[in-house]
């Protein structure tokens, strides 16, 4: 059984990672960290968007800033078979 992140690699998602600082409803002046974590789609990043439209919408704490980071796609492997025999002392 194939996993669903690595589907949504194939299909050319990449763990997006982003920090969102927020001000705290009920102490304006103070903000709060929350770490968001999902696969998407680069440069686009319409879950992320989805979570923030979210956010907007319905919770009190209002946005501050986002910094998103963003692993690329699946890659080709590094290394590649030898025949032979080698020998390590």
């Amino acid at each position: 059984m194939v996993s669903r992140e690595f589907l949504l690699r194939l299909g050319g998602y990449g763990l997006t990672t982003a920090e969102i600082h927020y001000h705290l409803p009920d102490h304006p002046s103070l903000l709060q960290q929350f770490i968001w974590q999902e696969y998407d789609l680069a440069p686009a990043f319409p879950a992320l968007k989805n979570f923030l439209d979210f956010w907007q919408r319905e919770l009190e704490g209002a946005l501050h800033s986002v910094r998103v980071a963003h692993n690329h796609l699946v890659s080709p492997s590094e290394w590649k078979a030898e025949n032979g025999i080698f020998r390590l002392n």
